[in-house]
């Protein structure tokens, strides 16, 4: 699923679900049919749902601020809670590895993992932590937007020069 598609479907049920309370309340048909765009929808349901349930049980309805208990709602493992820690809260808990983080840090030859775990524990060594977050969110745009999985548009890179895959992709 593309992160424009998830945009559009939060958008809408954002608007309808606005607290941990209301979507522990929802209805798991109407909320499969509601991210059904996304695919994965009755997993995500799941997910949703536990999460939300346990976040009115365990944490008043407020979002944990620590990775400990971001790990224990159900649908979340280290990259989202590294995005929520790092954009809700400012915290540099570790470095988001997505699937645009992924494919440049191998293209970059920042790391020759493919595991998320290792990927993450290679940049971290390498970039300092107060610039974890930054980096994140930079390489996750750079990849949205210029070094794409099918076509990286090349010559429009500001990394060219530091890039080992670019006579491989262009």
């Amino acid at each position: 699923c593309t992160d424009e598609r998830v945009n559009q479907v939060t958008r809408t049920l954002f608007q309808e679900y606005r607290t941990a309370k209301d979507f522990a309340a929802a209805d798991p048909r109407e909320l499969e049919q509601e991210i059904r765009p996304t695919g994965f929808f009755r997993n995500k349901t799941k997910s949703i749902l536990g999460a939300a349930k346990l976040l009115v049980a365990k944490f008043r309805g407020e979002v944990p601020r620590t990775m400990e208990e971001l790990l224990e709602l159900p649908g979340v493992a280290r990259k989202t809670a590294n995005v929520v820690l790092g954009t809700a809260f400012g915290v540099a808990s570790g470095v988001v590895v997505d699937t645009h983080v992924d494919r440049l840090s191998y293209r970059l030859d920042l790391t020759k993992e493919k595991d998320p775990k290792k990927i993450e524990q290679n940049l971290m060594k390498i970039i300092p932590k107060e610039k974890w977050i930054l980096f994140s969110h930079q390489l996750i745009w750079h990849g949205r937007l210029v070094c794409q999985a099918r076509r990286p548009r090349c010559p429009d890179c500001s990394l060219v020069d530091l890039c080992y895959s670019k006579d491989k992709t262009v």
